[in-house]
């Protein structure tokens, strides 16, 4: 079944017996399931991978919020324990690479905020602030390249660059690289699939070895020559309490997954997605092109709110957790489903529609909440602001290329991003040719 009809036609549980997210066609398009769940299981243990699902606005901002009894901790770094390709893949990263440490969203405190303070030092305010005339910049340079053209794919030539080339220029990576980094970052989250094969594990293990060896000269000439970049604070800044700087393994852990997937796919997959409501919802394309003043920001917010570009995070409970008379194991693998939570009709009214004049559009859980909130979020705002912006000032019109879409996103649990998005287009009379 094509994308489109899935869209159309999504699978619709008839109660929560029949419910799963661990199905492709289920995360192709899965409100209807979240809703459910909200409605009759706000607490659900999926039935193909055990793991705790918790689908309510208030419960998920009680989870993030309550350090006590939800840990961070990830089953996955508990190396003893691992079996199966997980096992495998540790063994792999023992033999030709560096076995990932935990990163900083995998901790808890006081770890966590120990570790934390150097992230907060090297993406203090100022400096990110500092960014917002370059990421302007460089979303016109990226429109400007195909706007004579009439048509693009807004994925490749568009919301990949913006948000990777920032981040490489902040890591010690060249502009130049982005297309392997961004066959490494795929990779790695591909890699973290259900039901993957031996091979499969192996391959996604490799690219992300391959990483390593790309980051590990960088880490060692800012050792010897720190240059003030973020990653050279990162480097070399001793964390409160330890005694010593980041480690190799620690290091690699946060290139991966906090900067390079966290900083970058998911701000890709906002950046596609927003094009895509706009595409399906011409009147708020054409009251956000009449005053982007007055509405872009709340758009920027209902874009991560409606389609959240991560889905969700795991938590581990740390005690037996009784919620909604459901007693919730300790030791269990939780699932704060952010994604449910920003279509809560509790917390949001009309919460399946792009409102532009939405009051509290900037409380959704897109970026997480409580003392583990997304360190990039400012820097993800700035980057989606002047994205959809560069684009406003440039396009009068566009529509999603006929018999070029699918509207497939990859099958992953925890992301949601669109494989390609072509789009054809008229060019704005007055449009802006620098930002």
């Amino acid at each position: 079944m094509s994308a489109i009809n899935r869209m159309d036609n999504p699978v619709c549980p008839a109660s929560p017996d029949e419910a799963t997210l661990a199905d492709a066609e289920v995360l192709e398009c899965p409100y209807p399931t979240y809703s459910l769940l909200r409605e009759q299981a706000p607490v659900f243990q999926d039935p193909r991978t055990g793991i705790w699902v918790i689908t309510r606005y208030e419960d998920l901002r009680m989870v993030c919020l309550d350090t006590e009894r939800f840990s961070n901790h990830r089953p996955s770094n508990d190396h003893a324990k691992l079996t199966g390709n997980a096992r495998k893949a540790y063994e792999l990263f023992l033999e030709k690479g560096w076995v990932p440490g935990e990163s900083l969203a995998a901790r808890d405190d006081p770890e966590h905020k120990q570790m934390r303070a150097i992230f907060d030092a090297a993406f203090r305010p100022k400096r990110i602030k500092a960014l917002d005339g370059e990421v302007k910049v460089l979303a016109y340079e990226l429109i400007n390249a195909f706007i004579d053209d009439g048509h693009c794919n807004f994925v490749k030539q568009f919301a990949v660059p913006l948000p990777l080339i920032i981040i490489c220029r902040q890591m010690g990576a060249t502009e130049e690289d982005i297309w392997q980094i961004k066959a490494w970052t795929d990779a790695w989250y591909r890699g973290r699939g259900f039901d993957l094969s031996e091979a499969e594990v192996i391959w996604a293990t490799e690219m992300e070895i391959q990483a390593q060896h790309y980051f590990q000269p960088i880490f060692e000439r800012l050792r010897r020559a720190p240059d003030g970049t973020l990653l050279s604070d990162l480097v070399n800044t001793p964390v409160p309490g330890w005694g010593r700087t980041l480690s190799d393994n620690e290091l690699h852990a946060e290139m991966m997954q906090d900067t390079f997937v966290g900083g970058s796919e998911t701000t890709t997959n906002a950046l596609s997605a927003g094009i895509m409501l706009l595409a399906r919802n011409p009147g708020v394309w054409e009251q956000l092109k009449a005053d982007p003043d007055k509405h872009l920001r709340t758009f920027c917010e209902e874009v991560v709110r409606l389609e959240s570009p991560v889905q969700g995070l795991t938590r581990t409970a740390k005690t037996d957790i009784t919620l909604h008379g459901v007693t919730i194991p300790k030791g269990a693998v939780i699932d704060a489903r952010f994604a449910a939570g920003n279509r809560d009709p509790a917390q949001f009214e009309r919460p399946d529609d792009v409102e532009l004049e939405r009051r509290n559009a900037a409380s959704h859980l897109g970026y997480s909440s409580g003392t583990h909130y997304c360190l990039g979020a400012p820097l993800a705002r700035r980057e989606l602001y002047w994205g959809f912006k560069a684009f406003i000032d440039n396009v009068e019109d566009f529509r999603l290329t006929p018999g070029r879409n699918d509207l497939r996103h990859y099958p992953n649990y925890g992301l949601r991003a669109l494989n390609e998005l072509h789009i054809e287009f008229t060019v704005r009379a007055d449009r802006r040719s620098v930002g």
